[in-house]
């Protein structure tokens, strides 16, 4: 891989927590954030060192160096974000439920195949000390 992926995060609540693992990432530039809250955008922008910020999503997705958007916004708004993310040449990556109703879900997967870009719902929940203890 010779370019890394611009990746934007969208949603720092639980979305804070990957910004780490973007950045310590090879083939990842943690590009961008984007939140409602200007006082938290900024607040986190400074303490990670992120200098592209976003409070519209819709501004986000004109951005023209965004390759990627992690959706981490609350669940009524993840269908929609996910498909106008995949229809502005945007990879997507979305924290679960990927929707709320089969139609949305159809939704998306016409927009990633219009788009041609890559989509992926993100169970992260997998991991956790008590998913790993009742494994064990």
């Amino acid at each position: 891989m010779t370019q890394k992926i611009r990746v934007a995060i969208v949603g720092l609540g639980f979305g804070a927590e990957f910004i780490p693992i973007y950045q310590n990432h090879p083939h990842a530039e943690m590009y961008a954030i984007c939140q409602r809250s200007e006082d938290s955008l900024h607040r986190i922008g400074d303490h990670f060192g992120i200098h592209v910020r976003y409070s519209s999503f819709e501004e986000l997705l004109e951005d023209p160096d965004v390759d990627a958007v992690h959706i981490n916004t609350p669940i009524p708004f993840h269908a929609r974000q996910s498909v106008a993310a995949l229809l502005a040449g945007k990879h997507v990556a979305c924290t679960v439920p990927m929707a709320t109703s089969v139609e949305d879900c159809r939704r998306i997967v016409e927009a990633q195949k219009a788009s041609g870009k890559h989509y992926m719902m993100m169970e992260t929940a997998v991991y956790t000390r008590e998913f790993l203890y009742v494994k064990e």
